[in-house]
This record gives C-alpha cells, sequence and structure tokens, in this order.
C-alpha cells in the first residue's frame, strides 16, 4: 500500500466525522474527491477500509487497526503546525545569545527587558562570556548571535553591526591624587601600580595595541576577570584600573575614583552585534536582532 499524505488526511477525516460529506466539508474538497480517494486506498490495501451506512460510514477492524497509526501521525503534524504558528507568532520560541559582562550590563539589558515584556512565551539564554569565547561559541553554532566589543578576530563568514560607541578610561584612588588634574603621558603608567582585565578580553587587548603603538608595554600588578572587581581594587589604592567608562561612572561621580587625564586620549571603539552570515534565524531572534541594530552607531 503506497498512500501519500494527501490520501491519509482524507482517511482520517472520514473516520473523525463518520461521514463521506462532513469530510468533504472539513477538507474544502468535493465529495467526489473524498469518494474517489477512498476507493483508492481501499485498491491499494486490498481490503475494506470503510462500512457504508445510510447513516454514514464505520471503520472496519482493517480499517480501525490503521486507524490507530494514522491518528497518531496526523496529531503529530497538527501539533506540529500549531507550534510552528505560534513560534511564527512570536508566542513561544527559544533565542541563544553570547554576551561579554561590559556588552550586556551597559548596552543588552534594556533590550532584553523590553523584548521580554513584550513577548513573554520566548526563552533566552544568554551565554555570558568575553569577546574572544562569544566569537568562537558563534563559529560554532551554539549562539544565535553575539554582542561583543572591539576589537575582535572572526573568519569572513562573521558579519558584524556596530551599535555603540564606548570609551576607555584610566581610574584611580585617593592616594593617586597627585596625578588629578595633570596632563600625563602613557609611559607614566610604567612607574605605577596597574590593576587590569585578563589578556582574552577586548578592553584588555584594545588597550595593549594601543600602549604598544606608544612604545609602552606594562605587567599589572593584578588581572582581573571583570571590570567591577577592576573598579573595586582601583577604589581601594591596589593600583590604577583600566576599564569602559560606564562601568566607573558612579565611583567617579562620588568622588572614589577620578580619571586619568594624558596628552592622548584612546581612540573610541564600539558594541557590536555579529551573527554569522548565511545562519537562518528563527523569528524570535530575527526580531530581537531588528530590534538591537535598529539604529546603528556611527
Amino acid at each position: 500500500m503506497k498512500g501519500n499524505l494527501e490520501s491519509y488526511k482524507v482517511f482520517y477525516q472520514v473516520a473523525v466525522c463518520q461521514g463521506i460529506t462532513a469530510a468533504a466539508e472539513k477538507l474544502c474538497i468535493s465529495q467526489p474527491a473524498v469518494s474517489q480517494a477512498l476507493r483508492q486506498m481501499e485498491q491499494e490495501a486490498g481490503c475494506l477500509l470503510f462500512i457504508r451506512t445510510s447513516r454514514g460510514v464505520r471503520l472496519t477492524k482493517e480499517g480501525s487497526l490503521l486507524f490507530d497509526y494514522v491518528k497518531k501521525g496526523m496529531e503529530a503534524f497538527e501539533e506540529g503546525e500549531r507550534v510552528l504558528s505560534r513560534m511564527l507568532n512570536l508566542e513561544t520560541g527559544e533565542i541563544r545569545i553570547g554576551a561579554s559582562d561590559m556588552t550586556l550590563q551597559f548596552f543588552l539589558l534594556p533590550f532584553l527587558e523590553r523584548f521580554h515584556r513584550e513577548y513573554p512565551g520566548i526563552k533566552i539564554m544568554v551565554s555570558n562570556a568575553p569577546t574572544p569565547e562569544t566569537i568562537a561559541s558563534l563559529e560554532e553554532g551554539r549562539i544565535d548571535f553575539g554582542v561583543v566589543s572591539t576589537p575582535f578576530d572572526s573568519s569572513q563568514k562573521i558579519e558584524a553591526v556596530k551599535v555603540k560607541k564606548i570609551a576607555n578610561v584610566f581610574v584611580g584612588g585617593e592616594q593617586f591624587q597627585d596625578l588629578k588634574g595633570r596632563v600625563l603621558d602613557y609611559s607614566c603608567l610604567k612607574e605605577l601600580p596597574c590593576v587590569f582585565l585578563e589578556k582574552n578580553t577586548s578592553t584588555r587587548r584594545f588597550m595593549d595595541e594601543f600602549l604598544a603603538e606608544k612604545g609602552v608595554f606594562l605587567e599589572p600588578e593584578f588581572e582581573l576577570a571583570t571590570s567591577d572587581m577592576v573598579v573595586q581594587f582601583a577604589k581601594r589604592n591596589m593600583g590604577i584600573g583600566c576599564v569602559m567608562e560606564e562601568f566607573a561612572a558612579e565611583e567617579r561621580k562620588a568622588g572614589r575614583l577620578f580619571a586619568l587625564e594624558f596628552q592622548e586620549k584612546m581612540p573610541a571603539r564600539f558594541i557590536c552585534v555579529v551573527r554569522e552570515r548565511k545562519s537562518l534565524f528563527s523569528a524570535a531572534a530575527r526580531k530581537l536582532m531588528e530590534l538591537i541594530t535598529a539604529e546603528p552607531a556611527q
């Protein structure tokens, strides 16, 4: 027996409706088309599947056996269509995002809050990791897209959209007040204790590359995993810290930290949304990315 999906749909609806007329109306096809499909199935099966009566039809023993299997399949198809419809209407689904502490805290979080408020049925999984690890996760297909900061290395398969301009700042605590208000040369950092992020972060890489152009190579007293900890160490006068300026904004406003001034400012860098050029997004992931990239940074 070589039935196709349309034939099984007809068989299923006739059995459920217990009549050819009702099944034809449900399927939006003619009664003769339904009768013809049933005859063809019975010819291929080599047995009767329905007994015709004056009140409609009922399954034969053979038809009942077949119906038990077809019913499971048709219910699975219908459930799949319902789930797909809910996903396309953003009622359900999931999104996998990669982001660093900095990009999550100072850029991505308000977008996630807004998206969750509008589409509460969407599950969002955020992998929190430095930029290089986020890029690796994207290239390995473990996330839908990433929110990272420059600089970063990636293959030509990766597409990046700049979404926010950011800047690094060197900060010190009260024990370094003699530096406040002075216009410094970066070489002075060689004589000062320093507190930096680990080398596997984009902030540290950007700083190292910039200072190297000035002939300044530093070995910090402390290397830390998060910018929050750099701020805490700097506030306790453990050394001069370098972080993205938003991380130190609150402590600077309170007067517990100050920004060092230099003859030349470090160039701005960017937070970017990255994705694989040929990746196929779910409706939910596409909607969130459109929201995040609506106003690209200049």
